[in-house]
């Protein structure tokens, strides 16, 4: 079903869209996953990283990145002034001994089209958490459904961060791999926000419901989102892309459909926004 319709009044739900490209071809099982070999940008890269490991860029992702325990730290290229802020920001002290670097050097490993902002970190992917471990952490959940643009992920990561969310949930399949872009779009979010990684989509909205969660369908069809209906729940979310939306088997697997009740001309939101407006609600104070 396309979720946007060709006609819509003030106030009707509508679900979101996603500007992401066509899907990629299937990458390895579900777990610590040995990606393809590949730099930190998606074009214009001229150097690859080892497999099972990736390419960070940008301050506030790696420094997160370097913050984060649970990341196997590999490398840290940095130019002199670069060096100089990132030690300013962590106190005075790096978990690894940077190299010191100019800006070309950074720029053939990210791309030149790549705001790296004269660090590069070199790490090991980060372990994928079981679905045990992610139903024990406090806040909603994030499906997402064929969601194939990491900028929208990294996007949606971030602000699953800043509203307390437990996790954002992909389809091992139909999801990008973990990269430089990624994170750079989540803004360190990437290393506080477990991003996991599911074979089936809809036999883990199953699998949440089992635990006690009500998983609402974000997309047109339904009612309107109302945050202070589920204070009593635990809710997880679930988001499709552009076009179709969601899928009919998620869609059928979802406890209720909803969408946002938006009153101006447009007639959709990319889905990292959508997912923004719909955490938000979420967490929205009652009577506000």
């Amino acid at each position: 079903m396309n979720m946007r319709p060709s006609r819509r009044r003030p106030g009707r739900p509508v679900g979101p869209a996603d500007s992401s490209p066509p899907a990629a071809a299937a990458p390895p099982p579900r777990g610590r996953r040995p990606a393809p070999e590949r730099g930190g940008q998606e074009r214009g890269r001229a150097e690859v990283a080892p497999r099972g490991t990736c390419w960070l860029y940008g301050t506030h992702a790696v420094m997160a990145a370097l913050s984060n325990p649970r990341r196997r730290l590999r490398q840290l290229l940095t130019t002199a002034e670069a060096q100089a802020a990132l030690e300013e920001r962590m106190g005075g002290s790096l978990p690894i001994q940077p190299q010191r670097v100019d800006r070309a050097r950074i720029d053939a490993i990210c791309g030149r089209d790549a705001v790296h902002q004269g660090v590069a970190l070199l790490a090991d992917l980060l372990e994928t958490p079981a679905l045990e471990d992610i139903v024990e952490r406090p806040g909603p959940v994030l499906l997402l459904d064929q969601v194939t643009d990491p900028r929208n992920i990294g996007a949606i990561l971030r602000s699953a961060a800043a509203f307390g969310a437990a996790a954002v949930i992909v389809q091992d399949r139909n999801a990008p791999e973990e990269t430089g872009a990624l994170a750079k779009a989540a803004s360190g979010a990437l290393e506080v926000v477990p991003l996991v990684r599911v074979v089936n989509l809809s036999r883990t909205i199953d699998a949440l419901k089992s635990h006690g969660m009500w998983t609402v369908g974000l997309d047109a069809g339904g009612g309107i989102l109302d945050g202070a209906s589920f204070r009593q729940r635990r809710v997880a979310l679930v988001l499709g892309a552009e076009g179709a939306g969601l899928r009919r088997l998620t869609r059928e697997h979802c406890d209720e459909i909803a969408g946002l009740a938006m009153t101006g001309d447009m007639e959709s939101l990319n889905v990292s926004n959508a997912a923004a407006v719909a955490l938000y609600e979420m967490s929205r104070p009652r009577g506000v």
